[in-house]
């Protein structure tokens, strides 16, 4: 439908927690085109439903190619040894940090036709569905900083040209 703003650092809609979707209807379809939409650019593995200004239950991917949506996604697994990694995020443009994440994750949640699916992967996709089940539970990549490096994350953010 249209590819959307990212809402940036300091907008209070990415501190919310979503509620679930209750209904699939023209609204909830649009956000999902929407998500789409705005996920399918070079370099964009996720989006949540928050970083467009939307507070329902919702995130898509851009993986290995591939765009996809959950409706009502539930981090339901975890898998492996949690090791560190470098992680950027669309609402704290031009900053990448080492987070915590574990190497396999799975989601389940629902599609437009109200179906369970599931989503299960290693690596980035791993990555990428824990990142955005932490952005629809109000929590940026930030907050999972160590004490001394979230305050250079913040030195650098209120640095930045775009805060």
């Amino acid at each position: 439908m249209a590819v959307r703003e990212i809402r940036l650092f300091g907008d209070p809609v990415l501190r919310t927690v979503c509620d679930p979707v209750e209904q699939i209807d023209e609204g909830v379809r649009a956000l999902v085109a929407d998500l789409c939409d705005t996920v399918a650019f070079d370099g964009r593995a996720g989006l949540a439903s928050t970083q467009i200004g939307h507070t329902l239950r919702a995130f898509s991917l851009h993986i290995d190619g591939e765009i996809s949506y959950v409706l009502n996604p539930e981090l339901v697994e975890v898998d492996g040894e949690p090791s560190l990694i470098g992680e950027g995020c669309l609402s704290v443009p031009d900053l990448w940090f080492d987070v915590l994440r574990y190497p396999r994750a799975t989601v389940r949640g629902i599609d437009l036709s109200g179906e369970e699916i599931v989503i299960s992967g290693a690596g980035l996709m791993a990555q990428a569905l824990q990142h955005e089940c932490d952005h629809l539970d109000g929590k940026l990549y930030i907050n999972r900083l160590d004490r001394d490096t979230r305050g250079e994350a913040m030195r650098r953010i209120r640095a930045s040209a775009w805060f």
